[in-house]
């Protein structure tokens, strides 16, 4: 759009034009701002709509400017520590998650680094599990995005993510339709309420037919098994036993890798790796 004609000023050309106009009693008041200054305007209820429109434009615009194509979301607890099991007690398994996540990124970054249309990690953005993967591909020097949420604890970004690509969202729609609209394959660790959320919204889009089918990963099969039966809704007849087949369980980030790059090879176009 640079080489056409000018027709309008720009709005940050207005807004510093308005910025000059003398201060009375009529520019301080607030029905004088701009509208897209007046952030106690966009903070109104009745601009609910607004505000979901400008986070689900802001991080698209700028995957499209950062031209990011696919992506390989991680989603799993907060709270999985980065230390060795030694350190970590009891809770050995979810440092062994750390690392496994971390392990993962780092092969999904690297073997795609280098092809013409690469595979982006994205996380959830905070601690545990999101900062490993995002950690993992920062370990090999490739870009990778953390999707962060207000929250009054836990959602600060983790210091991996490349900065251009941390983001910051009010709603959680927004942000798991982000998960999803690039997303390539979805690796989900043991972790709690926000896991299952992510993870139950990815199934039942993938099983109702709103997004296509793609990997799904979950790692450690035991931990899975005892929190949810899968089996038993099945036999229950709440799912059909064909929707078992929308996930798989994976051990290490060997088998996660390669079962992706298997779901690549015998159900869709070839995984550019």
């Amino acid at each position: 759009m640079s080489d056409q004609r000018k027709t309008f000023p720009s709005a940050a050309e207005d807004l510093s034009t308005a910025h000059r106009v003398p201060e009375t009693p009529q520019t301080q008041s607030s029905s004088y701002r701009l509208a897209y200054e007046d952030v106690e305007f966009l903070q109104r209820d009745d601009l609910r709509a607004q505000r979901l429109e400008l986070e689900l434009l802001k991080a698209e615009i700028t995957f499209k400017e950062q031209e990011i194509g696919r992506t390989v979301v991680v989603f799993g607890s907060a709270r999985s520590p980065a230390t060795d099991g030694a350190q970590a007690g009891d809770r050995s398994d979810y440092a062994a998650d750390y690392n496994q996540a971390r392990r993962f990124a780092s092969l999904i970054a690297q073997s795609s680094h280098a092809t013409v249309n690469p595979f982006y990690v994205m996380t959830g953005g905070g601690p545990g599990i999101m900062e490993a993967a995002n950690r993992g591909a920062h370990d090999v020097g490739a870009k990778s995005i953390g999707l962060n949420i207000v929250l009054p604890f836990e959602q600060a970004p983790n210091s991996f993510i490349t900065p251009g690509l941390s983001f910051q969202f009010h709603y959680f729609a927004i942000r798991k339709m982000h998960f999803l609209l690039r997303a390539a394959a979805l690796v989900c660790f043991p972790g709690g309420f926000g896991t299952m959320d992510e993870l139950f919204e990815t199934l039942t889009l993938i099983q109702t037919g709103k997004v296509a089918r793609m990997p799904v990963l979950l790692f450690r099969e035991k931990w899975w098994r005892r929190m949810i039966n899968f089996e038993a809704m099945a036999r229950e007849g709440v799912i059909a036993p064909s929707d078992l087949n929308i996930f798989k369980y994976v051990e290490t980030a060997e088998d996660a890798y390669a079962a992706i790059l298997s779901f690549y090879t015998d159900c869709g176009p070839p995984f550019p790796l």
